[in-house]
C-alpha cells in the first residue's frame, strides 16, 4: 500500500492549466449501454480509473466485446438488450458501489444466476436501497446481512435467476432517499419489465442515465424529481453510438479547491462537464465568496462542458443543506477542506448519505479535520467547522480505503506547518489515477512511498 507525504507549500502558490480524469460515473453508463445496444460503440477520453475497469470487465465477462483502441479509446460490440450470458465466475466489482448497484438493475432481469462481489470497503455498503423496489417488481436477489443495520444487507449479492416465463412487473416506488445509483439501477430493470416504471426522489440526483436513455431513443419523461419508463411499443432496441466524456467535476473540485485555499494561486481545469445535477461544490464555493469562474465550452454527449479556474480570495463560513447536498454529495468531503480556511463557522446538515460512502465520510472527516488540528463538531446528518488561519498540525492521515479521504488530506496537507503523511492510497487510483501528478504540475511537492 503506497503512503503520500504531502509537504507544505508554504509561500508557493499554485499555478497552471490542467486536465482532470473523464467522468467516471458518465464512463459506466456509457459502458453499460453500449453493452446493450445493437452494433459497435466508440467511447472516447475514457478513464481507466479502477471503478471504471470494473464495469468494463464485468461487461465483457458477459459477452460484450471491449476493446482499448487506443489509452482513451474504447470500442464496444454489444450483445443487444437481450444477448448477455452468464458470467462463468463471481463479477468482480472492486471498489465501485455505482458498478454493483446499476448491474444490479440489469441482472435482476435475467434469465441466468450471477454472483456480485466486491472489496472489503465495498463489502460493507448498505444494498438493501436498491434491492427492495427490486424486489418489489419480480427480481430475485439475496445478501449478507448487515453486521450494523438490521435488515439490511451487504455484498456479496446473489441476483436471480428469473423463472422461465417470467418477467419483471410495473413498478411505483418513491425513495426515501435522493440516490442516482438507486434511480438507474431500477430505470435499467426497467427496460426489460412488463409495464411502467414510475421512480421519484426527494431531491434531483444526477441524471446521467436518464440523459442517456433519451439520447437513445428509451421511451422516458421527467418532470421534476420523477421520471417515469413507459416500454409499450418499444421496439428494445437501442443503436450503437459514439460518446467523448466530459472531464469529471468530482476530481477537479480537488484541484479548483486547493487554488482556492492557497494562497497567490490561479488554476485552471479544461474540459469539465457542468451538469446542473453535479455542480452543487461549484455553488458552495461561489456562497462562500471562493474565487471561481465558468466559462462555457458547449455540450458532449448532450452533458455541458466549461473551462473553471479557481484562485485565492478570503471566503466566510455557510450553512450547506437542503436539496444542494445531493448536487454536491460526493464533494462535501473537499468543501470540508475550503471550511478549514473560511472565516468563521460552516455548518454541513443534510448530509447523512456520506456516513454509506466508502467509509462513514461524517465521522472520517471529524477525525482528519481534528488531526490537522481544526475544531470542528460531528452531527447525525454533518458537521460544524471552524476556520482557522495559520499552519495546520501536520498530521497522519489513514485513508480508510476511502479515496475521496485520501485526496482531501492531501489538500490539506499543502498547508501543514511540516510533512503530513496519508496511509493506504492505492485507493485514488479508484477516480484520479494521476492526482499526485496533477499537483506536482501545478507546483506542489509530494512524495510516494
Amino acid at each position: 500500500m503506497s503512503t503520500l507525504v504531502v509537504h507544505p507549500l508554504g509561500k508557493t502558490p499554485l499555478v497552471g492549466s490542467v486536465p482532470v480524469p473523464s467522468d467516471k460515473s458518465i464512463g459506466h453508463r456509457a459502458l453499460l449501454f453500449a453493452s446493450l445496444c445493437e452494433g459497435e460503440s466508440e467511447i472516447r477520453s475514457f478513464s481507466h480509473g479502477e471503478d471504471n475497469v470494473s464495469t468494463a470487465n464485468a461487461m465483457r465477462a458477459m459477452g460484450a466485446v471491449v476493446e482499448d483502441v487506443d489509452k482513451t479509446t474504447l470500442k464496444v460490440k454489444g450483445t443487444g438488450l437481450f444477448g448477455l450470458r452468464a458470467p462463468k465466475d463471481a463479477l468482480d466489482c472492486g471498489n465501485s458501489g455505482t458498478t454493483m448497484r446499476l448491474l444490479t438493475g440489469v441482472l435482476a432481469a435475467q434469465t441466468f444466476a450471477s454472483k456480485l462481489v466486491g472489496d472489503a470497503s465495498l463489502s460493507r455498503r448498505p444494498m438493501m436501497r436498491v434491492v427492495a423496489p427490486l424486489r418489489a417488481r419480480g427480481a430475485i436477489i439475496e445478501g449478507t446481512p448487515h453486521p450494523k443495520k438490521e435488515g439490511d444487507l451487504t455484498p456479496p449479492l446473489l441476483v436471480g435467476p428469473l423463472p422461465s416465463g417470467k418477467e419483471l412487473s410495473e413498478l411505483e416506488y418513491e425513495s426515501p432517499v435522493a440516490s442516482a445509483q438507486v434511480k438507474s439501477a431500477i430505470l435499467l430493470s426497467g427496460l426489460y419489465a412488463h409495464g411502467t416504471t414510475w421512480f421519484k426522489e426527494p431531491t434531483l440526483s444526477r441524471d446521467h442515465t436518464e440523459r442517456m436513455m433519451h439520447a437513445l431513443g428509451v421511451p422516458l419523461r421527467t418532470v421534476g424529481t420523477a421520471v417515469e419508463l413507459d416500454p409499450a411499443g418499444w421496439s428494445g432496441k437501442m443503436p450503437g453510438f459514439a460518446i467523448d466524456i466530459p472531464g469529471d467535476a468530482s476530481a477537479a473540485a480537488f484541484i479548483l479547491v486547493a487554488a482556492q485555499i492557497t494562497e497567490g494561486s490561479r488554476v485552471t481545469v479544461r474540459g469539465v462537464g457542468t451538469n446542473p445535477t453535479r455542480t452543487g461544490i461549484l455553488e458552495i464555493a461561489r456562497h462562500m465568496g471562493a474565487g471561481i469562474e465558468v466559462v462555457p465550452q458547449g455540450d458532449q454527449a448532450g452533458e455541458p462542458v466549461a473551462e473553471i479556474t479557481a484562485w485565492h480570495q478570503p471566503a466566510r463560513g455557510v450553512l450547506i443543506g437542503g436539496e444542494l447536498v445531493p448536487r454536491a454529495i460526493d464533494e462535501i468531503p473537499i468543501a470540508c477542506a475550503l471550511a478549514v480556511r473560511a472565516a468563521g463557522e460552516t455548518t454541513i446538515r443534510d448530509a447523512e448519505e456520506l456516513r454509506v460512502k466508502e467509509s462513514d465520510r461524517v465521522a472520517t472527516m471529524v477525525h482528519v479535520l481534528r488531526a490537522f488540528g481544526v475544531a470542528c463538531e460531528e452531527l447525525p446528518d454533518g458537521l460544524v467547522i471552524q476556520g482557522r488561519e495559520g499552519p495546520l498540525t501536520p498530521a497522519t492521515i489513514e485513508s480508510r480505503g476511502d479515496h475521496r479521504i485520501a485526496m482531501t488530506a492531501a489538500v490539506l496537507g499543502l498547508h501543514g506547518s511540516a510533512p503530513t503523511r496519508i496511509t493506504d492510497c492505492d485507493c485514488i487510483a479508484t477516480s484520479f489515477p494521476r492526482f499526485v501528478g496533477t499537483l506536482r504540475a501545478l507546483g506542489a511537492r509530494i512524495d510516494v512511498e
